[in-house]
């Protein structure tokens, strides 16, 4: 063991050693008058702390030899142990990473876990790791609802808040979910982690929730051991930030000992099962060993401190009650305690030589993948929503994808759609007929964001919605994306079709790690069992004729495009964003995909084309019904040019297009119309037919889509000749100003020129 790992383990015992033994009382007698704790639970909490402390040498002595991987260790955090008694097994839990007593407590309470061996796997990155098959070190279980985080920053915070209201509007309208109608949501956090603005956030929306009446039945935890890596956080900071905070009910306990440990957690745990209302308990803990393997404490720590740490060990504490209470003497303290850590240590020998993730094509088999077939099944399912339709959370693992079916062709198919056989219509009224489609379809989706409901969203795009579903299924949120993303989130969790929409597109940067550390990470990290189906609706793009600057006029997706598994679809008329949008939210329901829905704004209520009132921008929503997901579509047929484009760049360039062909140019245009996957094979073969390739992306130059074009036909050998034409590495102006820096139509003609020249 480490020196830090061993001074630890010697004062444990020789503390113990040093105990006086009492008589002993019956084990069913409470280990202190009034407590509920009695002294078999005494003895089984101290166990799974026993363990967490092996768990964590067991890491060092690992990681010290150079066969494990991960040593942010529990020690000091022991007393969480408690929080496993004071729930139920079917509670959802998410989890602070410090949180080793909590997992192998509660997964002592579920037959057939073994929970040393479990976190030990993770420890050192085995293929065999029960949760998330070795790609990770996270507390997680499907047979013990501990759903696997692996953020620092507290970024789990508003999916936990997001479950916990989903967990009651699935009770309410009739949903089947994994979890029980009364459970609690468990979501822990360190104190450092505590004023990131995600948790901010998080708690901010589940008391703005609560306070409106709607059931909110979370219980945050914050395990306090008043350090942030080195940064100290002021002792009476946590109560002063969340003490008193109407509407968030506040507990405190000594989070070194059980027995008031207890006595909080059942007393919180109560609250929040029959009020349905948000708390937070706060658990006064210690960090010992410091924050991780590599960190030297005696560096930033005055040493006085580090012992003051080292006396409220809640391992010993919870030894010294044991003793006090003649619930056991010290040698049968000290026996079990050795015991244990010969267990641990042989496990982690036996562990440490299983296999590890052996390929690049092993790591990613988790990541969700769009099966054609079921997807294309499900979008044409004209009943109701099958029982095995979605895929459940905490199914068997996942072992690879079943390899895509051949493209097919955009045929139109029998619709449901109410307007079907009517008049053609402008892009938003597509998505919000289809939107209307789905809902009264499918009872898991539901609708939501800032200004959805009542307002119809700022361009009318689910005008009506609510009043035809209800608030139940349609409704406002919070001004607050990590909130938004967050309750989608959880409503995956709980059985549902996410469909949350971000106002503008700059409006997700606010809360772009909820898309990339959270939503697409999940099914990685729990190696398939858990998964976050859900559409993001996100009105984008720019081209609104200089109107509200650079956060109405975003072109920037450069960062969403690179999230591993995340569809980036983007329509840019009626047909097709009626079709695309039926794809993604059944490759969410079947496949566990999250998708990222582009809709140009100064789209939404376009109809003309070429001249006023020609009427060239509309279409029927209905046809076609479906598009598979990674295939363009092409106008025209010419062999002397292929311009490539996507959202509003088709326009410009099917407006470019018919100017060249009076010139005698045969032009073909290319819409892309999935950015993630992109559609190689279609993008390769229409090049190859014209030998010729101007690719239109009114994204910016540096960090835009084009340079994942011109990467594909590098890729795939194409030797015509391109070139790219872009908007400017800028932001989007107000005014007049946004055209100098947006790509237009002669900007896209000189392109043509230059390369045809």
């Amino acid at each position: 063991m480490t020196e830090q790992t061993v001074e630890l383990d010697r004062r444990f015992r020789n503390a113990v050693a040093g105990l006086d033994a009492r008589p002993k009382p019956p084990a069913s007698r409470p280990v202190v008058p009034g407590s509920t704790m009695t002294g078999a639970m005494g003895l089984a909490l101290f166990e799974s702390q026993a363990t967490s402390r092996h768990l964590d040498f067991a890491a060092r002595r690992l990681g010290s030899a150079r066969q494990g991987y991960y040593s942010i260790g529990s020690s000091g955090h022991e007393g969480n142990a408690v929080l496993a008694s004071a729930l139920r097994i079917s509670d959802p839990a998410l989890l602070h990473y410090r949180s080793a007593a909590f997992f192998v407590h509660r997964a002592h309470r579920v037959p057939g876990l073994d929970p040393i061996r479990d976190v030990l796997l993770g420890v050192v990155a085995a293929a065999a790791d029960p949760i998330s098959g070795g790609r990770h070190k996270v507390f997680g279980s499907v047979a013990a609802n501990i759903v696997p985080q692996t953020s620092t920053i507290a970024s789990h915070l508003p999916r936990a808040v997001g479950l916990a209201f989903a967990i009651d509007r699935a009770a309410r309208l009739g949903l089947s979910s994994p979890w029980p109608s009364d459970a609690v949501v468990l979501c822990s956090m360190g104190d450092a982690s505590a004023n990131h603005s995600t948790a901010a956030g998080a708690v901010n929306a589940a008391v703005h929730t609560a306070h409106q009446g709607i059931p909110m039945p979370i219980l945050f935890v914050c395990e306090d051991n008043g350090i942030g890596i080195s940064v100290r956080t002021p002792p009476d900071w946590i109560e002063r930030a969340f003490g008193h905070r109407p509407g968030l009910a506040y507990f405190g306990a000594d989070g070194c000992n059980i027995v008031d440990t207890l006595a909080a957690a059942d007393a919180a745990a109560v609250w929040v099962r029959e009020r349905r209302r948000p708390a937070f308990l706060h658990l006064r803990t210690v960090r010992l060993l410091g924050h991780a393997g590599s960190d030297v404490e005696s560096a930033y720590r005055r040493p006085a401190d580090i012992t003051a740490d080292l006396q409220r060990d809640p391992l010993l504490t919870t030894a010294r009650l044991l003793v006090e209470s003649g619930v056991a003497t010290p040698a049968d303290v000290l026996d079990r305690y050795t015991d244990l850590g010969r267990h641990v240590a042989e496990v982690a020998q036996v562990v440490s030589r299983e296999p590890k993730l052996d390929s690049a094509a092993a790591v990613a088999a988790v990541i969700p993948r769009s099966r054609p077939g079921p997807v294309r099944a499900d979008v044409h399912r004209s009943g109701p929503l099958p029982a095995d339709a979605k895929p459940r959370q905490g199914t068997q693992p996942v072992t690879g994808h079943p390899k895509a079916s051949s493209p097919e062709s955009s045929v139109p198919v029998r619709s449901r759609d109410p307007l079907a056989g009517g008049d053609p219509m402008t892009l938003a009224q597509a998505i919000t007929v289809t939107l209307g489609d789905l809902l009264t379809r499918d009872g898991d989706v539901l609708v939501f964001g800032q200004d959805v409901g009542h307002k119809g969203g700022v361009y009318g795009v689910t005008k009506g919605l609510q009043k035809r579903f209800g608030a139940s299924r349609v409704f406002d949120t919070l001004l607050d994306e990590q909130s938004i993303l967050g309750t989608a989130l959880g409503a995956a969790l709980a059985g549902f079709v996410p469909i949350p929409e971000i106002q503008y597109l700059a409006f997700l940067h606010n809360a772009a790690d909820q898309i990339r550390g959270e939503a697409a990470t999940l099914s990685f990290f729990s190696n398939g069992r858990y998964q976050n189906p859900m559409v993001v609706r996100i009105a984008g793009y720019a081209y609104q004729k200089g109107f509200g600057g650079h956060f109405h006029n975003d072109n920037s997706i450069a960062a969403l495009r690179d999230i591993p598994g995340v569809v980036l679809a983007s329509p840019c008329r009626a047909d097709d964003a009626a079709a695309m949008l039926r794809t993604c939210v059944s490759a969410a329901r079947v496949d566990g995909v999250v998708s990222l829905f582009l809709e140009p704004i100064a789209l939404y209520h376009t109809r003309d084309l070429h001249e006023p009132g020609d009427n060239g921008w509309l279409a029927h929503a209905s046809d076609p019904e479906h598009v598979e997901l990674g295939r363009a579509r092409v106008y025209g047929d010419g062999t002397d040019l292929t311009l490539v484009s996507f959202a509003n760049g088709v326009p410009l360039s099917l407006r470019v297009a018919r100017r060249l062909a009076r010139r005698g140019v045969g032009v073909r245009v290319l819409d892309l119309r999935w950015l993630a996957p992109l559609p190689v094979d279609d993008l390769v073969r229409h090049a190859q037919a014209s030998g010729r390739v101007v690719i239109v992306d009114e994204t910016r130059r540096s960090g835009g889509v084009s340079e994942s074009v011109c990467a594909a036909l590098v890729d795939a050998g194409f030797s015509g000749r391109s070139t790219r034409v872009t908007s400017a590495d800028s932001f989007v102006p107000l005014g007049p100003a946004a055209d100098t820096v947006l790509l237009d139509e002669v900007r896209i003609e000189a392109a043509v020129d230059e390369l045809l020249a």
